[in-house]
């Protein structure tokens, strides 16, 4: 069994694949070709804002947002421990400073309850992390920011294609930024990201960074990166997002599938904690994450039944060693330390079959 299946999809688009990079390998625009303002047309109208910049990777969109948004030493951005490194990297790699709050008990994204403790004169942006396929709570995140006057960058590197109140992820905030890595629900076959906003601005700005800081040939008025999305990539999301939607309810007929099963299991009269999605959410399941205080023990005998699992995010960021200086220790965000000690993952893809499902559930119940 594939823990993430990449061949089944690969099969229903592969004519359509081969004719889409054959047409970048005879234009030859290998970098920032006319496919990228293609997907960037059709991802904004997908999400529903105005702009959408296509760059390298979901690393780079975030710290082409940050620069955009002229954040740097001395300032603070404030987001979550409990998230892929990029995240807080992002941030300090500008000369900011990351700022932890912990998350909900449930959702496992960033508790908003929290948040405005955290706000101090230096705070220059709020970064919420949409894990594992639903996004935080924005309508409370954006009321708060609102409040002070702070911008909201929305890391959807996995929750692209969910909604928020019937708001598609990547909307709903003054910058949203996804990713394209491989295993995303939306991916490409390389490195890929793409940045979204309604702000004019902000967008002329961003494209800008995306390029070295130019505004124009030989004219950089600002700092900026290699951040361009190359153009192959582009082509083949620009295969895969037909397929997307249909995609998403199949992700979402396994998640309901393990949960109605996993649900009645034993496991969960042992504490086993399945996966909530929040009320006014809906996920795109980039991942099936559950709690178990044995994770050891339960991933053993998944191995041993064949199944593959994932422990995400094992060490929270600030118990990372390159974060030490921020002084932090163990029991600072004890939710956070709770999801990376207990989480485990299970097989979660469109494709697998109703047999997998069952082999799934089967270990469970055994």
């Amino acid at each position: 069994m594939d823990f993430i299946d990449l061949k089944s999809q690969q099969a229903l688009i592969r004519e359509e694949l081969d004719k889409h990079i054959s047409t970048v390998l005879d234009h030859g625009q290998y970098i920032m070709g006319p496919e990228v303002k293609e997907l960037e047309a059709a991802l904004a109208e997908y999400v529903g804002v105005k702009h959408c910049i296509g760059a390298a990777s979901g690393t780079d969109t975030l710290l082409i947002a940050l620069m955009a948004l002229g954040i740097g030493p001395g300032d603070e951005v404030i987001t979550v421990p409990y998230t892929w490194i990029s995240t807080a990297e992002m941030i300090a790699l500008t000369g900011a400073t990351p700022v932890f709050i912990d998350i909900e008990v449930d959702s496992w994204n960033m508790d908003p309850a929290l948040l405005e403790a955290a706000i101090t004169n230096k705070t220059k942006a709020i970064m919420p992390v949409g894990i594992y396929g639903q996004t935080a709570d924005m309508t409370a995140v954006n009321e708060i920011a609102k409040k002070h006057n702070l911008p909201v960058i929305e890391d959807a590197a996995q929750s692209f294609g969910s909604t928020h109140n019937g708001v598609k992820s990547c909307a709903l905030s003054t910058i949203g930024s996804t990713s394209f890595f491989p295993s995303k629900p939306l991916g490409c076959y390389g490195d890929g990201g793409a940045l979204f906003t309604n702000d004019d601005e902000l967008a002329a700005k961003m494209r800008q960074i995306r390029v070295h800081g130019q505004e124009k040939k030989h004219h950089h008025p600002v700092l900026g990166i290699n951040g361009r999305l190359d153009t192959i990539q582009a082509a083949v999301v620009l295969c895969k997002l037909p397929l997307f939607d249909d995609e998403i309810a199949k992700r979402q007929h396994v998640a309901e599938s393990y949960g109605k099963s996993l649900s009645q299991s034993a496991a969960v009269a042992d504490g086993l904690q399945l996966p909530a999605v929040a009320e006014g959410n809906t996920s795109v399941w980039a991942q099936y994450t559950m709690l178990s205080p044995d994770r050891d023990a339960l991933k053993e005998k998944l191995t041993a039944a064949g199944i593959p699992s994932v422990s995400y995010y094992a060490v929270p960021l600030h118990l990372q060693p390159v974060f030490a200086y921020l002084g932090h220790e163990a029991g600072d965000f004890p939710v956070s330390e709770r999801v990376a000690n207990e989480g485990i993952s299970l097989p979660m893809n469109p494709y697998l079959k109703e047999e997998e499902i069952q082999q799934v559930v089967d270990a469970f119940k055994s």
